[in-house]
């Protein structure tokens, strides 16, 4: 792993069980797993839903900032997300599968149609979102084996 201690490490453990998998962050611990008709036990989100879930508070925090520096009341904020794969014709026209997100923002709040407008905007801008639309490099190499 990388010597900046700045950044995040996140350890995952997939054991015994099928397709259970242990993560931790800090001192958070979370479960993810594989729904019962793909050979898991259902004991946690897949991990496309922890995808969305990220997407979606990080969305929701930084539309709450925003508004918060605004000085605009927000009472609560939601967002519903589906992920799904369409068909697109790639290179040479052949056919490759491309991931699609639908958010769908609901703001609660004394706000005017054009500041829930510019929340949506800004929930564009939240850094899980840039990630996710800009092109990412993953390393990928052996750990060492205790």
């Amino acid at each position: 792993m990388s010597d900046n201690k700045s950044n995040k490490i996140v350890h995952i453990h997939l054991g015994e069980k099928n397709y259970r998998t242990v993560m931790h962050a800090g001192r958070h611990e979370l479960i993810s797993d594989e729904p019962v008709n793909s050979g898991g036990e259902d004991l946690g989100p897949d991990p496309y839903d922890y995808l969305l879930m990220s997407l979606g508070s990080c969305s929701v925090i930084t539309m709450k900032m925003y508004a918060d520096r605004k000085k605009w009341v927000i009472d609560e904020l939601f967002i519903e997300m589906l992920h799904y794969k369409i068909e697109v014709e790639g290179d040479g026209g052949k056919s490759e599968k491309r991931d699609v997100i639908e958010k769908e923002v609901i703001v609660k709040g004394d706000l005017t149609e054009d500041q829930v407008e510019r929340l949506i905007e800004i929930s564009k801008k939240c850094p899980v979102h840039k990630t996710l639309m800009n092109s990412i490099e993953i390393l990928t190499r052996p750990g060492k084996k205790e």
